[in-house]
Formats: structure tokens, sequence, C-alpha cells
């Protein structure tokens, strides 16, 4: 019989992630939250892994004036959705965020250490 906290743990990362990724949408116009959380659900998965690869063929050519760096984390997240190795990745990366950067989700920032 499996152990009843072996599910436990990757239920409360994935809540955490899904958190974090929350408190970044915020941070967004509200234009751009609306296409970013209709991206996000889960019937739209047609759609968000043909511009999770477009995003991050778009963050690749960043030297083009239309392009930019910020396109490929987008394309990450939005693919993130449907390949688990790439979800852990934005897990671990978000939390990274929350500890060195929280301002970036809109968190109070720790006084720094003297």
């Amino acid at each position: 019989m499996p152990d009843a906290g072996s599910t436990a743990a990757p239920d409360r990362e994935e809540a955490e992630r899904r958190r974090r990724l929350s408190l970044l949408i915020g941070r967004l116009p509200d234009r751009l939250q609306r296409v970013v959380n209709r991206l996000l659900e889960p019937r739209a998965r047609w759609i968000r892994i043909p511009a999770g690869l477009l995003f991050m063929l778009g963050g690749v050519l960043a030297i083009l004036p239309v392009f930019g760096l910020w396109m490929l984390p987008l394309g990450i997240v939005l693919l993130a959705e449907d390949v688990p190795p790439l979800r852990r990745l934005t897990g671990r990366c978000l939390a990274w965020i929350e500890r060195r950067h929280p301002g970036w989700m809109g968190l109070p920032t720790r006084p720094e250490a003297q």
C-alpha cells in the first residue's frame, strides 16, 4: 500500500508553484494577466504549447528589435504546464526568485543584513 505522504509533497510543491506563479502574473498589466491566465487553463493546451515554443524562439531571437529575452521565461512557463520536468524547474526558479527578489513578486523586501 502506498504511503499517504508520498503524494503530499508533490501536491504541496505544485500548490507553492501555482501560488508563486499567481504572484508574478498579478504584477502584469490587467490585459496581459487575462491573456496569460487564459493560456494557463487546461483546455488551452493546444494553444499553450505552440505559443510557448514561439515565445522561446522569440527569446532566442532577442537581438532583433521586436523580440526580447523576456519571451524565453514566458515560453518555459507556458510549456511547464504540460511538461513535468519543466514544471519542477520553474517551481525551483520561482522559489529562488521569491527568496532572492521578493519585490519582483510584489512581496515586501527584507532589509539587507549589515
